[in-house]
């Protein structure tokens, strides 16, 4: 006899399954599982609040949120190098500033891969996982017929979303349209944690409309590299400044490697203003979608 899954149960299943086939790789340094298990946490994170509640939820989120907090160090250094491996070889970015830039990220991130594998080897992920699964199963028996949507929690999650796309509105007006990267930052945050509530309400309500979910990912996407950029640049004025600062010849170097990742950074910006008019029709969708009188918290 096959058993019947509610809703709730398969929100949370999915998104525990997808970190647990990415904990094994990330911990032993796979620079994709790392990525994959940081998105995975993302999404997880973003489902919690629609099955679980009490102290038990917290304990969970908390829990979710130090693994998220620990792999996010370590992807930031995975980018650095691998952009600096797209630089290698270029006219304009001499090799040895490139190199020098290696090798410094290489024994930073082999320190937070360290720190990384100790979370996660201390992360019981199926004694989470358990409390989890029983807190969905308890949710979908409260709720309609298994396979049924909530109308409850549905329109949870749709005012969540409501909440995001509000908050992703204030921050591209904050914005405006020059090149400040800390605004553009909170824009990335925003778009992202749209993106994940709208895959909610998406899931909850089976639709089969990706494209507006689509162009927050390309959003995300534009504005991640922008912010990577950044790290990098950051990173590399840094390491001028530091007290083992490399020789003048290859601190040099690094201003010409600066230069272009700015020049990039800019050119990225420009895409970004072109994609701020979808972006705002997004956010007045998803803010039509709440129920009416509905207003919850997006935290």
């Amino acid at each position: 006899m096959a058993v019947t899954v509610g809703r709730s149960e398969l929100l949370i299943r999915q998104r525990l399954s997808a970190l647990a086939r990415m904990l094994p790789g990330a911990r032993a340094g796979d620079v994709n599982a790392i990525h994959q298990a940081r998105v995975a946490t993302r999404r997880l994170r973003e489902a919690l609040p629609l099955v679980a509640r009490g102290r038990a939820a917290r304990k969970v989120r908390r829990a979710v949120r130090r693994l998220n907090r620990t792999l996010g160090p370590v992807r930031e250094l995975d980018v650095a190098l691998l952009t600096l491996n797209e630089m290698t070889g270029t006219r304009d970015v001499p090799r040895a500033g490139v190199v020098a830039l290696q090798q410094v990220i290489r024994q930073e991130r082999s320190r937070m891969h360290l720190d990384m594998r100790r979370t996660i080897d201390n992360s019981d992920l199926d004694k989470m996982g358990r409390k989890l699964v029983r807190a969905a199963k308890k949710h979908d028996a409260l709720g309609p017929r298994a396979r049924a949507a909530d109308p409850k929690q549905l329109g949870a999650a749709r005012a969540r979303a409501a909440r995001r796309a509000e908050r992703l509105a204030a921050s591209i007006e904050n914005a405006a349209a020059i090149y400040l990267p800390d605004r553009l930052h909170e824009v990335r945050i925003a778009v992202k944690k749209l993106r994940y509530a709208m895959e909610i309400v998406r899931e909850l309500s089976a639709s089969r409309a990706t494209v507006r979910i689509m162009t927050l990912k390309r959003a995300q996407d534009l504005l991640g590299r922008i912010h990577d950029l950044e790290v990098l640049i950051a990173r590399t004025r840094a390491i001028q400044g530091s007290p083992n600062a490399p020789t003048l010849r290859v601190s040099a170097d690094m201003d010409l490697l600066v230069r272009r990742l700015e020049t990039e950074c800019r050119r990225l910006h420009g895409r970004y203003i072109t994609m701020r008019v979808s972006l705002l029709s997004i956010c007045d969708y998803a803010t039509a979608l709440r129920p009416a009188g509905r207003r919850e918290s997006a935290a």
